[in-house]
């Protein structure tokens, strides 16, 4: 029995709203979007590692489609701490295979984080400082931890958490009951939510001992842990696509969230590249050879440094070229690039964009 720490990045994901420079065999997790030569699963794994005491205890769980990709990315990950889900079933049926497999090797007492590949975080030791008081917690009582990003603005993308009872203090950090998760609000909602004080943005990333979260698993979502534990990973095709959220967080009494600041983003959209490398001297956020006449609040992006992106007129809008692609779309409307695909994905001429 352990209770050495654990990460998991969760590297499954497709990042559609980051097309057309997100593809199917190049999601988003494997773009550099920060500005750096690092991708976004590389530098999860980075700030990981610290906390995991290397490699060794370092996991990571994806999809067969992009499996390669991600050996290829992390090449010292240990061949056994890389999980491969057949088919993506969601985030819940990930946090269970997981927990189980390192639950049988190291013991239920072994603390467990899981990560998002694709977040973007600010102060790293302020971050290290968050995981080190939430395992604490983990270790120290049956709690299913969370972290709660503390709102800059009332976001309609993403969820929210109300904040309890206090429980307790971990390295100077509060860390308190969950009232309740609720999914996206709406702009008044999201207000309302800000003017309480009790309220952070669901960053996604939960922390647990490993027997803790099987336990409630068993009782609150039984139709995917126990075909996994009976019959193995043969099943998983048929488990339910649910997220963890739903499956577990929305109904667990064992919820508690630690609310913390060390800069964050879920680099959800394009635009996530305006909040991560806007400067003020400059109209625009310019990741190509663009030549601008009137044109301000754009953010361009072009793969091929050769290529010319010019813009007469234009305000507030988001133009990536990547290969035989061009996306070109205002800035509120970046959401909808996921309903674009569906459209592409149900003729076959345009299968090679995908």
């Amino acid at each position: 029995m352990t209770n050495a720490f654990f990460p998991v990045i969760l590297a499954g994901g497709k990042g559609e709203r980051f097309w057309p420079l997100s593809r199917l065999n190049r999601p988003k997790q494997f773009l550099c979007l920060d500005g750096t030569d690092r991708s976004l699963l590389q530098a999860t794994a980075d700030r990981l590692l610290g906390l995991a005491s290397g490699w060794e205890n370092l996991w990571v769980i994806t999809s067969s489609l992009i499996a390669q990709g991600v050996r290829d990315q992390l090449t010292e990950l240990p061949s056994d701490n890389l999980l491969v889900e057949p088919e993506g079933r969601d985030t819940a049926a990930a946090v269970a295979w997981t927990s189980l497999e390192i639950a049988r090797r190291y013991g239920q007492d072994a603390i467990i984080g899981f990560f998002p590949a694709d977040h973007w975080i600010a102060d790293q030791s302020v971050f290290v400082d968050t995981i080190s008081a939430a395992s604490q917690l983990a270790a120290t009582t049956d709690a299913i931890v969370t972290l709660g990003i503390k709102p800059t603005f009332p976001s309609t993308g993403y969820g929210y958490i109300e904040q309890g009872e206090k429980s307790g203090i971990f390295d100077d950090l509060p860390a308190y009951h969950v009232n309740r998760f609720t999914e996206k609000p709406n702009r008044e909602t999201a207000e309302t939510f800000l003017s309480t004080g009790r309220f952070s943005w669901n960053s996604g990333m939960f922390i647990f001992r490993a027997g803790v979260v099987l336990k409630e698993l068993r009782a609150y979502a039984p139709e995917i842990i126990e075909p996994l534990e009976k019959n193995g990973t043969d099943v998983y095709p048929k488990l339910p696509k649910k997220s963890i959220d739903y499956a577990l967080m929305e109904k667990t009494g064992l919820a508690y969230v630690l609310p913390v600041e060390f800069g964050w983003d879920d680099l959800g959209d394009w635009n996530a590249i305006e909040r991560l490398l806007k400067k003020e001297d400059n109209k625009n956020v310019e990741l190509a050879t663009h030549v601008g006449l009137d044109t301000k609040g754009a953010v361009v992006y072009a793969s091929n440094p050769d290529d010319v992106i010019v813009t007469i007129g234009l305000e507030d809008v988001v133009i990536v070229r990547d290969g035989n692609a061009t996306l070109i779309a205002k800035k509120d409307r970046t959401q909808e690039i996921k309903e674009v695909l569906k459209t592409l994905k149900s003729d076959s001429k345009f299968k090679e964009l995908l």
